[in-house]
């Protein structure tokens, strides 16, 4: 099965939800622990994407520093 590739804003829009769950007490203890890995995740799969798109952007910026 294939994993579909989240987009910047969908994992950013995660985040905060589960950010917004845990400042409002709505979490519970049990629920705490995966959605700090899934928080750590999405920042980690935003990093990548973030890095990935300055890369593009600085060659396309300046082509000739290759």
């Amino acid at each position: 099965m294939a994993t579909k590739k989240i987009k910047y804003s969908e994992a950013m829009a995660e985040v905060e939800q589960i950010l917004a769950r845990l400042r409002s007490g709505q979490m519970s203890v049990d629920e705490l622990s995966s959605n700090v890995a899934r928080a750590t995740q999405l920042i980690a799969e935003c990093r990548t994407i973030l890095s990935r798109t300055e890369s593009e952007v600085e060659r396309l910026i300046n082509p000739d520093e290759e």
